[in-house]
């Protein structure tokens, strides 16, 4: 009887399926890497006393557009449901609002004598504006509320800004995060 050897067919391979893996996960790995880099500029800023709020408005739905044609008179002592408080801000439906896109003069605590008459005509030029027909409020950026518990939205009639309005008639500065003088 003959022994014959035994002899392991051996197969040729191109790439093993472990390196086939890692060079997945490197791909993988830059793409993330690309598309945060491109898309960093374009999230919500984050708000150092609550850090997940601009986060977790990526994954929340976009908020829809609320439209209105209530009439807003303006605010006096009471209770305040629909009504204009300054040239910023107001109440509707029993909630306060500030208009996120401006920063107008204040009236409560006004530097000078300027900024507390600008403050009053602006009062008055948002009370026209929000009274001339159907307005849209829309959420701005990824912070929902400011600091002192008001909701930030932008207000449009027909496409375009109120703020944007207030800021042409020199009634309303952009707003950059500060408040900027109205005293010279």
């Amino acid at each position: 009887m003959a022994i014959i050897p035994f002899r392991r067919h051996r197969r040729r391979r191109m790439h093993s399926p472990r390196r086939r893996g890692n060079r997945f996960y490197g791909l993988a790995a830059l793409a993330v890497v690309v598309a945060v880099g491109l898309g960093w500029k374009h999230l919500p800023p984050i708000d150092s006393r609550d850090p997940l709020n601009g986060i977790v408005a990526l994954w929340q739905p976009p908020e829809p557009e609320i439209v209105t044609s209530r009439y807003f008179p303006i605010c006096a002592s009471g209770p305040r449901v629909d009504c204009i408080v300054d040239g910023d801000t107001f109440w509707m439906g029993g909630e306060k609002i500030r208009i996120a896109d401006i920063n107008t003069p204040e009236i409560g605590e006004p530097q000078c004598r300027r900024e507390r008459a600008l403050g009053e005509e602006a009062k008055r030029r948002l009370h026209q504006l929000m009274n001339a027909g159907p307005v849209s409020l829309r959420r701005a950026g990824g912070q929902d509320r400011d600091r002192y518990g008001r909701l930030l939205r932008t207000v449009h009639r027909d496409g375009r800004s109120l703020g944007d309005i207030l800021v042409a008639e020199g009634l309303a500065h952009r707003w950059n995060g500060r408040r900027e003088s109205w005293c010279g």
